[in-house]
């Protein structure tokens, strides 16, 4: 029998996934992990890469949204939970089994150790919603990606949720003109950073380039 505040979450999705609320007031991306330790990688800080919540608040205008019933003003919203697929297998269930009718489109799971299973776990229940796995840890890869044929799983590289949450941004992007040319202007960024440090590299030589860069 899950715990009384374990439960209450559970009441809560299942509530919610009968709101029939409009898709612009509700999140479109989830975001879960097995564990609040994986938040440094799932949301980035604390001297980890860059993670998910940086892709898509800071790159891409995402606003979190922590109550569902009350939405940002931000067209574009994801919201974050701790569904661990061992401790606390009836919230997984519940969170995959009531994402659609909840207005996600896409799932991003994220879970650590050798038998990080809630990303797996949560594409089987929550199929045809697209879900990205995170392996939180290289030990995690073998177990986030190791799906059978006919139950699909994306999984992006050991860390990288930044990358699941472009990912994600694509999948709406197909839905969202306006997204898209987020995404492309983010990713035009990234040109025009390549080109100026290339161009410095190769005017102002190594040593020069060192100084510019790496001592400031």
């Amino acid at each position: 029998m899950p715990a009384d505040n374990v439960q209450s979450l559970i009441d809560q999705l299942h509530d919610e996934a009968e709101m029939d609320r409009p898709n612009d007031l509700t999140p479109d991306v989830g975001i879960i992990m097995g564990s609040d330790s994986d938040l440094p990688t799932m949301a980035g800080g604390q001297g980890k890469r860059p993670g998910a919540y940086v892709a898509l608040a800071d790159e891409l205008g995402f606003e979190e949204q922590t109550d569902y019933t009350d939405a940002p003003e931000s067209r574009f919203t994801f919201e974050t939970f701790v569904c661990s697929a061992h401790r606390t297998p009836d919230l997984m269930y519940a969170y995959a089994e009531t994402a659609a009718d909840r207005g996600i489109d896409v799932i991003i799971a994220g879970a650590g150790g050798k038998s990080a299973d809630l990303p797996n776990m949560t594409a089987s229940i929550a199929y045809p919603l697209p879900v990205i796995g995170v392996p939180v840890q290289e030990k995690s890869v073998d177990s986030v990606i190791g799906m059978p044929q006919g139950a699909p799983l994306t999984a992006v590289d050991a860390g990288k949720s930044f990358n699941a949450a472009l990912s994600a941004a694509q999948i709406l992007a197909r839905q969202y003109d306006d997204l898209r040319d987020r995404l492309v202007t983010y990713h035009e960024g990234l040109q025009t950073d390549v080109g100026e440090a290339s161009r410095d590299l190769h005017e102002l030589g190594t040593p020069g380039f060192k100084r510019k860069y790496w001592d400031e």
